[in-house]
């Protein structure tokens, strides 16, 4: 199996000031891992053969994280794919680690932001991480010490690029005041809407925006409207759900994860739906309904 990846897809995207261009469909390995992203995976056989389908359908951008599993994810990625494809992007989260119940626990000293990019690097086979997302824990949370770690390790080559998560505009603000941001990885799909003017702001600079949760993650979407449109449209609420975020802006990337090949194809498919006017505007109003 080679390329399938839709050609009516929305296109390629470039990070700012990079020469990083990405298919706007990636793939997240946080379902890799095992119940609640925590343990090694049921199957660990099928969670190495999607990651080597997402390639050979033409995904060129996976998001992982050392404290997905913990450690697990990475070591698939590698497992699967190393030596890595010229074209393929891989991009970490760092900011937190897991204790030994599964629970998620912020950090953002120095020396843990330092170790866990040395960690991911030791872990994927990589000498520098193409882009690093520094994940924050809310908006009273000061960004600014951090980012500052974060551009000192952009200069001595750790990472190329540097992407912020779970940040509002003001920490945004602060963060690009100290070091080029090319991406924001937050919570944003069909329901939760919070991040509206943000996308657009960023659309205008040209940075991506990567929505977590694009499906409802944990929770997975459930809306009358949206299951009444897919019928419609003889389509899937999930992939009905992805095709209006790519429509959405054209600098939302999504990274829709799955630990199963047919669900991935189904993800793949969803690059290449295209909504009615009609249809497009019953999905908008959803936000607003509930």
């Amino acid at each position: 199996m080679t390329n399938q990846f839709p050609a009516a897809a929305d296109g390629r995207f470039t990070f700012p000031g990079t020469s990083i261009s990405v298919n706007r469909l990636g793939y997240g390995a946080m379902q890799l891992a095992g119940p609640h992203v925590f343990g090694e995976p049921k199957d660990p056989d099928e969670a190495r053969a999607v990651l080597r389908e997402a390639l050979e359908l033409g995904v060129d951008h996976i998001d992982t994280s050392d404290f997905y599993g913990p450690h697990v994810t990475n070591r698939l990625i590698r497992e699967a794919l190393f030596p890595y494809p010229l074209n393929l992007t891989l991009v970490t989260k760092i900011g937190a680690w897991r204790d030994e119940k599964g629970g998620w626990i912020l950090d953002r000293s120095p020396d843990f932001l330092r170790k866990s990019v040395e960690d991911n690097l030791e872990r994927l086979g990589l000498t520098q991480m193409a882009i690093v997302n520094l994940r924050m824990g809310g908006p009273e949370d000061d960004i600014a010490a951090p980012m500052r770690v974060m551009r000192q390790m952009q200069e001595e080559g750790l990472l190329a690029h540097i992407g912020v998560s779970t940040v509002n505009a003001a920490q945004l603000r602060i963060a690009r005041g100290i070091a080029p941001v090319v991406c924001v990885q937050n919570h944003y799909n069909l329901v939760h809407r919070d991040d509206d003017a943000m996308i657009d702001a960023l659309a205008e600079a040209g940075i991506a925006y990567v929505p977590y949760f694009p499906l409802g993650g944990f929770t997975p979407l459930q809306t009358e409207e949206l299951s009444r449109v897919a019928d419609e449209m003889g389509q899937s609420p999930q992939s009905v759900a992805l095709a209006w975020l790519l429509a959405r802006s054209p600098n939302i990337l999504l990274i829709p994860g799955t630990s199963r090949r047919a669900h991935l194809r189904a993800n793949v498919a969803a690059a290449g739906l295209r909504h009615s006017d009609e249809h497009n505007g019953r999905l908008n109003s959803i936000a607003t309904m509930r």
